[in-house]
């Protein structure tokens, strides 16, 4: 992204719609009693983004999400001035390859895609 100005994803975020959650819960291996307490609790969530140029700090309520970046071996990277993805691998055991993006949309919409494996989850966010 050198060279371009990061699109400004701070503020506080209503998610609008889920796909797929349970299943991606399901492919990391999360039990089906801690996917049902995972998936009410994290029905409606907030996000708070605060920005510094090209650094995210992302907190999110309830936290019931799975374990995806950042770790110590795996840092988000700007794919461009409105896009920002992270992948990382399981180091210890078995498990899928994970990874997540955000990016902004046209029309002001933040598009959070997660995947373990082959399975995606898609969630929509609109500005609070």
């Amino acid at each position: 992204m050198e060279g371009s100005v990061a699109a400004d994803f701070s503020g506080p975020w209503k998610m609008k719609s889920s796909e797929n959650f349970e299943e991606l819960l399901k492919a990391l291996g999360v039990n089906v009693f801690l996917r049902k307490i995972a998936v009410a609790a994290a029905s409606k969530p907030s996000v708070e983004i605060t920005q510094q140029g090209e650094t995210l700090s992302i907190q999110t309520s309830p936290v019931c999400a799975p374990p995806m970046c950042p770790s110590p071996l795996s840092f988000p990277k700007w794919e461009t001035d409105r896009k920002i993805t992270c992948e990382q691998t399981l180091q210890k055991g078995e498990g899928p390859k994970t990874s997540w993006t955000r990016e902004l949309t046209n029309d002001g919409e933040l598009i959070l895609t997660m995947s373990a494996g082959d399975v995606v989850c898609t969630r929509v966010y609109e500005r609070e």
